[in-house]
């Protein structure tokens, strides 16, 4: 499967992870650190992944907001 990782940009071909989980932890990527695209949707943790999947993992982002009237 195609693998496009975000943070730094790369394409990578990974065989045979069946599910997110085992995909993450085959790239050494913290699971909670990311979110797993395909085809527009978020996947889940235990979805199952096929061989022509084409997937995208990008960075959790947050930013804060700042306290109201705080015009920075």
């Amino acid at each position: 499967m195609k693998v496009k990782l975000r943070n730094p940009d790369r394409v990578v071909e990974v065989d045979g992870p069946r599910t997110v989980s085992a995909l993450l932890n085959r790239l050494e990527v913290v699971s909670e650190a990311v979110l797993v695209i395909r085809d527009a949707t978020l996947l889940t943790r235990d979805e199952p992944l096929g061989p022509d999947d084409e997937l995208e993992v990008r960075p959790v982002l947050s930013g804060g907001s700042l306290p109201p009237g705080d015009g920075r």
